[in-house]
Order: C-alpha cells, then structure tokens, then sequence
C-alpha cells in the first residue's frame, strides 16, 4: 500500500485544481454540458472557466464544441474517454486518501512524543 505522500505524488494536478476538479467530476455524470450551465454551477465568471477549459483541453481531458453564431452560438464540453478515465481514477486516489487519513497507515506504529 502507498503512503500517503506517495499518492499525493500520483495526484493529477490538471484536474486537482478545485474549480478543474468541479468541472470534471460535474461532466462526469453526463454526456456533456453547456458552458453556461457550466458557469452558473461551478460560480466562475466567463473568463476563469474560459481559463480552466482551455487547460483541460490541451491535457485532453475534456472536448469543446462550438455550433452556431451571436446570439445563436453555444458552448458544448464533455469530457473525452481518457477525461472520464482520468478523473475516476483521482476521486480513486482521493477515496484511499481518505481511507488513510481515518484508519491510519497498516502496521504503523503509535506516535509517542
């Protein structure tokens, strides 16, 4: 079993981020979202979440799609196949994290001062 500070060096950094890790684990429970809906759930003004995509598109964690023009035009994010995998596997690590943090480490020792 890894210690603690060895699955905190597994940790995705991309998706740990809090809003990144808000957006991924959202778009996990569906096929995809709005960005405005995006927007309004995760509370990031158009700028930031424009930021925090953009990071997660170029790891390839999540795809955009633009279809229309002006007022007609939207914003389609869903993640991609690895997207999905890749944050199932960091709600894994934080799940054994916190099954750590309340069971403590096997065979470990008391601390004593």
């Amino acid at each position: 079993m890894a210690t603690p500070s060895e699955e905190l060096a597994e940790m995705d950094r991309v998706i740990h981020e809090p809003a990144r890790l808000a957006l991924t684990t959202a778009l996990l429970s569906c096929d995809g979202a709005d960005f405005l809906f995006l927007q309004k759930l995760i509370g990031l003004t158009k700028g930031n979440l424009s930021s925090h995509l953009n990071k997660l598109q170029t790891a390839g964690i999540v795809a955009i799609t633009k279809s229309g023009a002006g007022r007609t035009a939207r914003t389609w994010v869903a993640l991609t196949d690895e997207g999905r995998a890749a944050t199932a596997r960091h709600w894994k690590r934080l799940d054994q994290l916190k099954h750590l943090a309340e069971n403590g480490l096997p065979d470990q020792a008391p601390y004593e001062e």
